[in-house]
């Protein structure tokens, strides 16, 4: 009696053990359909159609080209005032300025107001990874002013330009915010 219910359990054994192996194989269809299916559909979204039949890309998330209208009256951005200990240099020293940026236009205005927060914390970073020597010199606070151009522009989309700024470069060729003007900077 005891070989009978054996018997029993294996042939119920071997029963869940095909039914299981029918299920993975069934999910595993499934997913490579719904990849393939997810795939296709990635790709023709992709792509517009006109009403002519022509396909169309989708546009690059490239930000416009910049235009400084000289009829117009300059743009300013008051930022809050900054004070940071410095890089440690011969004891402790701290900055504390306050600046205004110069943009292209009051839209940029609106939405570098937007981005205020990330801006911040970049001019922090920047302001504090500073050394007093290197703030000294006129060159050192115009080389930082160029350095928080960069940061501001890059925070509304606009990559800096890999190509160092010539001579005859204009402002507006590196992004809307076109100026970083120092109202107060007092090293201490």
């Amino acid at each position: 009696m005891a070989k009978a219910p054996a018997k029993a359990e294996a042939a119920e054994g071997e029963a869940p053990a095909k039914g299981g192996k029918k299920k993975l194989i069934i999910i595993i269809v499934a997913v490579v359909i719904l990849a393939v299916a997810g795939a296709a559909a990635f790709m023709l979204m992709g792509k517009k159609k006109h009403a002519d039949g022509e396909e169309e890309e989708e546009p690059s998330h490239e930000p416009p080209k910049v235009k400084v209208d000289p009829s117009k009256p300059p743009v300013f951005v008051q930022l809050e005032q900054f004070t940071v200990n410095l890089s440690p240099e011969e004891g402790d020293h701290f900055l504390q300025a306050t600046m205004v940026l110069r943009v292209a236009d009051p839209k940029v205005g609106d939405s570098l107001k937007l981005y205020m927060p990330e801006l911040k914390h970049r001019v922090i970073m920047l302001l504090s990874s500073k050394k007093p020597s290197e703030l000294a010199t006129t060159d050192g606070r115009e080389e930082l002013a160029s350095e928080i151009k960069e940061e501001a522009n890059d925070v509304l989309g606009y990559a800096p330009n890999p190509k160092k700024k010539n001579k005859r470069s204009r402002p507006e060729d590196d992004g809307p915010v076109l100026a970083v003007l120092f109202n107060q900077f007092i090293v201490q």
